[in-house]
């Protein structure tokens, strides 16, 4: 695997590095209940757009197949969202209005940047991508991690013979949004050119100078209560089975302890959590609130005294980053591809996916609230020198300007 597009301060190309762009993102969906993947999406749109680029957003809505066309919505001056119609089979969303538009539009863009793998609306656009030579980019979003890779690996096998392989390996670049995400891809022994670029928050929207109570009031938690935060999608990966016998391993016999497990639960996973939680007698002690967003974000960061993430696979953790931005003392597991970030950093500590060393972890935190607060203030400072999208976005462009320069050179 190549490393060699890692972006650098000058392109050989001055038209290149002086004109605005248009870009192209595409992704499948952007349904804020499949987490962190479509906000960031977005928030990278608007990021680029705000440089002055034109940007476009491409994606599937399988709310509109009754209406049979094509939305558009534009979000700002230099960025609009274009929503199409589609059929769904199973977890797989096909649009043929989606295609016809690539294959008609895709030209007029000077680089396109795909969102995820074995879906169709990657597939098609990596293929009309190089049926009319522009160049793209990929994001796996995880899925070539072994956790996730391993899983339903026949189809995925097909899948990948028929278009995942020519896709990455035509691809201008790979996208990976941490080191550790790279790197475990290596095994795979791809001929593809990794760089990496991380995601950002905008890390002025999660300072908080106080605590309001208003999420306490609102879901009747007492004030005497140390919250215990988990935020993200509720299923098989997060490691909640972890969470669930660490926080009951240090509960027992402590009435000052509280769960809180916010996020959608799209495959009815929550169920399994609530009988776990249920046999360790600890149910009475967790709140679960659903999806969680806007200033109800904000209210929850400000009650939580931790926030803590246990994935067993995470290509980067965006709910991590917004509870460093907020200030919080985090725990998270080393499968979490920002933990080497966060532990050169000094701000979180870093478990193995352990239910015994994550109830460690936790309970130490909470005995010692002073080295807890200065852990956070190191997090919060890590958010502000590597994970803003004002420092993140002009990454992203310096990265496309340096492959529009190579592909103008070899045209």
């Amino acid at each position: 695997m190549e490393r060699s597009l890692t972006p650098s301060p000058l392109t050989s190309d001055g038209k290149t590095a002086l004109r605005r762009l248009r870009v192209l993102e595409t992704i499948e969906g952007l349904d804020e209940k499949d987490g962190g993947p479509p906000e960031a999406c977005l928030q990278l749109c608007y990021h680029l757009s705000g440089l002055g680029h034109e940007v476009a957003l491409y994606t599937c809505d399988r709310n509109l197949k009754k209406l049979g066309r094509a939305v558009v919505e534009r979000k700002a001056p230099n960025f609009h969202i274009r929503r199409f119609p589609a059929l769904e089979l199973g977890d797989y969303n096909i649009s043929i209005p989606l295609a016809f538009a690539l294959k008609k539009d895709v030209r007029s863009y000077d680089i396109v940047h795909i969102n995820s793998l074995y879906k169709f609306s990657s597939t098609v656009a990596a293929l009309y991508c190089r049926l009319y030579e522009v160049p793209y980019v990929v994001r796996p979003h995880g899925t070539l991690d072994p956790y996730i890779f391993r899983r339903h690996r026949l189809i995925k096998s097909i899948y990948e013979k028929m278009f995942e392989w020519q896709n990455l390996e035509h691809a201008a670049a790979v996208h990976f949004t941490a080191f550790e995400e790279m790197e475990l891809v290596r095994p795979l022994r791809l001929k593809i050119r990794g760089v990496v670029i991380p995601l950002g928050v905008n890390a002025n929207a999660f300072r908080i100078s106080g605590v309001s109570g208003r999420f306490r009031a609102k879901w009747r938690i007492r004030p005497n209560k140390n919250i215990i935060l988990f935020l993200g999608r509720i299923n098989f990966k997060k490691g909640l089975d972890l969470l669930v016998r660490a926080f009951s391993q240090i509960s027992k016999g402590r009435e000052d302890l509280h769960l809180v497990l916010a996020g959608p639960d799209n495959e009815g996973y929550g169920a399994k959590v609530r009988n776990w939680l249920e046999s360790e007698g600890a149910l009475s002690k967790t709140t679960f609130t659903g999806i969680i967003a806007g200033s109800d974000k904000l209210d929850i960061l400000a009650a939580a005294q931790l926030f803590v993430l246990p994935s067993y696979t995470e290509n980067f953790g965006l709910a991590v980053v917004e509870a460093m931005a907020a200030g919080l003392p985090i725990v998270i597991s080393n499968k979490v591809n920002i933990w080497r970030e966060i532990f050169d950093a000094h701000a979180g500590v870093v478990v193995n996916c352990d239910a015994d060393e994550l109830a460690g972890a936790m309970e130490r935190l909470l005995l010692n609230p002073v080295d807890a607060k200065e852990m956070g203030e190191r997090g919060r400072h890590l958010v502000k020198e590597r994970f803003t999208w004002e420092r993140v976005a002009p990454q992203m462009i310096e990265l496309y300007r340096n492959i529009l320069s190579g592909h103008n050179g070899r045209s």
